[in-house]
């Protein structure tokens, strides 16, 4: 019974935190919706006015980006505002051929008039924070906007983001991230739909309460004071943009987070891109969560819900690891219910956490609805694409766990930038990118053995108990066994 209780605790616990982040969730939508029935208005900068222009630096980090730097330099060149007023700053940390292309494409751009420089680095300490860090030790700009090399902002972009930092309280201006191949597979519809969330409910939700909210790492602007006084960029974590974000708030900075500004980019759409950005995101947020937790419980400056809120913020990766400890004990735990009788009032208020489940699929539908539009139709359209979205994202946990327990037990590892690809129609293909990974890593031999675990799972639904069988789990497991099996043989594919 020793190993059954120790089971039955485990999963207790992480069946409680995946609640938890539900109700969090829930308080967030209530913010949303409460969001929309206030009018905020703030003062702006006057840009007709001359004198009220300020310096603005753009920032573009790239990396090897053979396959978009083209399209990145020649939309950054659209941007409307007042050339004088404007610096772009090509930080250029490429090792291949690109440094070259780049080179000469600025060399055209600045004969046009445009005030652009190409900053290189042969020392790539700090990966992208170094390079950011780097580059601002010589901006102009009083501002920094930065843009990852898959963005492509509306050529209306600053003048739309530039005039709310009249409030000199004002650290941070950042914009929602749209997705010009949202609809090209299964993949990018996910990815969207996950991103979707946060940039509506999540950041919304909690920029309207004051609660902290992060940078996302591009499409926003800084003000250069902000980013000094916060300790500038540091490369100790994965995400440098959640770090620096934090700090700052620590500070006392005010971000404030457009909704209605949206900044198109490009989403993954090989799945090894997909898993090499995600791996990043959850084992920077675990890092960010050892960095910063102290500092936040011990802050003077902030509210108690802001910092439940921040905790749970950096949290969120962790949610991982609960999902997939909850998934693989979910078998174990099927015929625990089956063989101890007096245990079943305890199965009985377990199964009242189902409601994590239905809080979610309540949120991500206002969500949904603020993108694609309400009505019947809409609605059974978004009840296949959260069951989708579910099913793939439990399938992904293996990999995003073991991403959060080395962010947790402070194990380093390199910066890997997600590969671009220039796509954005069914059309376009990904084959034959130079910067995909051929290797075939373990994890995803494992994700093929968790597939048949939950086919077990399956199969177990139908011989537990004297009453012919245990349905209850059944739909969990055939979405944990249509997820992993998605991933397993996406990840197999995209290796031929």
């Amino acid at each position: 019974m020793i190993l059954e209780t120790v089971i039955i605790v485990i999963y207790t616990i992480a069946i409680l935190l995946i609640f938890m982040y539900a109700l969090a969730q829930l308080n967030l939508l209530y913010n949303y919706l409460s969001s929309k029935k206030t009018d905020k208005t703030c003062e702006t900068f006057d840009l007709s006015n001359p004198d009220e222009v300020p310096l603005v630096t753009i920032q573009l980090p790239v990396y090897n980006e053979m396959y978009v730097m083209e399209r990145l330099l020649d939309n950054i060149a659209l941007l409307d505002y007042p050339s004088d007023k404007l610096e772009i700053q090509v930080l250029d940390d490429s090792t291949d051929e690109t440094i070259e292309t780049t080179r000469r494409h600025i060399k055209a751009l600045k004969s046009k008039g445009l005030d652009i420089k190409h900053i290189t680095r042969t020392d790539r300490t700090g990966f992208k924070a170094g390079a950011l860090k780097e580059g601002l030790k010589v901006a102009k700009g009083e501002f920094i906007a930065i843009f990852d090399a898959d963005f492509l902002p509306k050529k209306n972009w600053l003048k739309s983001t530039i005039p709310y930092f009249k409030d000199e309280q004002i650290g941070v201006v950042q914009t929602r991230w749209g997705h010009i191949n949202r609809n090209y597979s299964i993949l990018t519809k996910i990815q969207a739909f996950a991103l979707d969330a946060h940039f509506t409910l999540e950041q919304v939700g909690r920029n309207s309460k004051g609660h902290f909210i992060n940078f996302n790492g591009t499409a926003g602007v800084w003000r250069k004071t902000c980013i000094i006084d916060a300790g500038n960029w540091e490369g100790d974590t994965l995400t440098e943009d959640l770090d620096l974000s934090y700090r700052a708030q620590l500070k006392k900075w005010k971000f404030k987070y457009l909704e209605n500004v949206e900044t198109p980019a490009e989403l993954p759409v090989v799945i090894s891109a997909a898993r090499s950005q995600q791996f990043r995101w959850n084992k920077g947020g675990a890092e960010n969560f050892r960095k910063m937790l102290w500092r936040v419980i011990k802050s003077k400056n902030i509210s108690a819900k802001t910092k439940i809120h921040g905790l749970l913020h950096l949290l969120n990766s962790t949610m991982f690891l609960s999902i997939f400890i909850v998934a693989v004990l979910s078998i174990p735990m099927l015929y625990i219910k089956n063989e101890y009788a007096h245990l079943r009032f305890y199965f009985y208020f377990m199964s009242f956490f189902v409601m994590s489940t239905i809080i979610f699929f309540v949120c991500y539908w206002f969500m949904y609805k603020q993108i694609y539009g309400g009505g019947f139709k809409k609605f059974f359209g978004y009840i296949a694409m959260f069951f989708t979205f579910f099913s793939i994202a439990m399938g992904f946990s293996l990999h995003n766990s073991i991403a959060v327990i080395e962010g947790h037990i402070g194990k380093r590892s390199e910066f890997v930038r997600t590969p671009k690809f220039n796509i954005s129609t069914i059309k376009d293909s990904w084959k034959g990118n130079k910067y995909l990974r051929k290797k075939l890593s373990l994890n995803v031999i494992v994700e093929g053995l968790l597939m048949l675990y939950f086919a077990f799972g399956l199969y177990s639904a139908f011989v537990v108990g004297d009453q012919g069988g245990d349905f209850g789990l059944f739909p969990f497991h055939l979405m944990l066994f249509l997820g992993f099996g998605y991933v397993f043989f996406k990840s197999i594919s995209s290796k031929m």
